[in-house]
């Protein structure tokens, strides 16, 4: 009876679901992680994430996986797994200076960036997106512009047209739109950017304005650009070149209750705003260029971008014309315009601006998120802007930008909880990028030669 009652035990143990389990091949297995879903904020505790080929392919309970497939195993310990950030507004360097190049991609991923779109392009961007796909060089998954449209290189509407066509067969993701368009050239460039599918995003002309820029269907107005030359009222009969630095010279002339509409039209033409504004606020604000130029991440940048940054943050700062009070109000009517645009419903994507004054490539995401936490996001917010709305942006959701089976594994593991503080995206442990695992260890290696160099 006895031998009878323990073979019945064995075969109903042998026969149980988790003795049955088949341990799942896997490069890597994040165990007893809690894993952020930043769709809804949702946090699942005690989870194990299995990655294979670079893609996530498993999530279950810590309590019923098997890791005996399992090449890497990482312990979370309760640690917290977000997915990598994207830099929507990034530049990169040419193709001229190879080890200056590597350096910049990796200092995107030191912070958890993965995903970048380059805002001024050139033709071996196109290869390199290739390159750093295919694992011949490591960094951030790359969407990018072509070279800048811009008064300068649009000269006549044959010309318009021409760029137009030319960097769509060129293969570039999208058009760059810089200053000083005339209308005319404009609209050529929207009428032949619709013909041949292809989308532009970036600023704002001052003979185009906001309005017909938003009407146009710009993928994206960076750096909120046009908005508060948008908000002077025409009884104010200002010339519009006297704007200053991206409206600065217009802000006690901003009429806020004209908000709303530039709000309306900004989702009825369903263009995404890139509010770069930790980058308006070091530039502009009062502090003086030497004490940036002390923080810690300064020493990743040569020191020849260093001293122009400097320069060109004095020649702000020291014009007869600059009043650090302005400056301040500035900034605030930019959060204002920010909240409100975000409070009714219009789509933000993450980006910095990087490298650009002060802004380090990396570490200048994670003032952005600060900043927008500062103008009225919330963290889930905040980290939504970098992480599953550029995926929408881009029409790729569910292939970056989300813990899902599927999912590109672009991950990233961290000590504290970034929903109760945006400052916790900080708190990293490691960083994955398609697959590729580097601990804080590694980063800080290699963040040490590219200071040392």
């Amino acid at each position: 009876m006895k031998k009878s009652f323990l073979l019945l035990a064995f075969l109903v143990l042998a026969l149980s679901p988790l003795s049955c389990q088949k341990a799942p091949e896997a490069d890597y297995a994040f165990d007893n992680v809690q894993v952020i879903d930043v769709e809804t904020g949702e946090i699942r505790p005690k989870q194990t994430v299995f990655v294979k080929d670079g893609k996530i392919t498993l999530i279950i309970p810590s309590k019923d996986a098997n890791l005996d497939g399992t090449m890497n195993t990482i312990m979370g310990n309760g640690q917290f797994l977000i997915p990598g950030l994207a830099e929507m507004h990034a530049h990169i360097p040419g193709n001229n200076n190879m080890k200056l190049l590597e350096e910049t991609l990796f200092l995107y991923l030191s912070n958890g960036v993965t995903t970048i779109r380059g805002m001024l392009g050139q033709p071996y961007h196109i290869e390199l997106k290739d390159k750093v796909l295919s694992g011949e060089i490591l960094g951030p998954r790359i969407y990018t512009s072509g070279p800048s449209l811009n008064g300068n290189s649009v000269t006549s509407l044959e010309r318009a047209e021409q760029i137009v066509r030319d960097q769509k067969a060129a293969g570039y993701d999208f058009m760059k739109m810089h200053p000083g368009l005339s209308l005319e050239n404009f609209n050529k460039i929207v009428e032949t950017a619709k013909e041949v599918e292809m989308s532009f995003a970036g600023h704002v002309s001052i003979d185009v304005g906001v309005r017909k820029s938003l009407q146009a269907k710009y993928a994206s107005i960076d750096h909120v650009d046009g908005y508060i030359e948008g908000l002077v009222p025409e009884s104010a009969g200002v010339n519009p070149n006297a704007n200053g630095f991206f409206g600065i010279s217009f802000t006690k002339l901003a009429d806020e209750s004209l908000i709303d509409e530039l709000l309306q039209m900004t989702i009825e033409n369903d263009v995404w705003i890139v509010p770069t504004q930790a980058m308006m606020e070091r530039w502009v604000g009062p502090e003086a260029p030497e004490t940036l130029g002390q923080e810690p991440e300064m020493k990743y940048m040569p020191p020849n971008t260093l001293n122009n940054w400097i320069r060109t943050k004095k020649q702000v700062i020291e014009a007869p014309n600059y009043s650090a009070e302005e400056a301040e109000q500035f900034n605030e009517l930019r959060r204002k315009i920010i909240k409100k645009l975000h409070d009714g419903g219009a789509k933000f994507i993450l980006g910095s601006d990087a490298p650009q004054v002060f802004n380090v490539p990396g570490f200048s995401i994670q003032r952005e998120l600060e900043a927008m936490t500062r103008s009225g996001f919330t963290p889930l917010e905040a980290i939504q802007s970098g992480t599953i709305n550029p995926a929408i942006f881009f029409n790729a959701e569910g292939e970056y930008g989300v813990i899902k089976p599927g999912a590109s594994a672009d991950l990233i593991l961290l000590q504290e909880n970034p929903l109760e503080n945006i400052n916790n995206t900080r708190s990293q442990l490691g960083v994955m990028v398609r697959g590729k695992w580097m601990t804080k260890a590694d980063i800080q290696k290699r963040l040490d030669e590219i200071a040392n160099d």
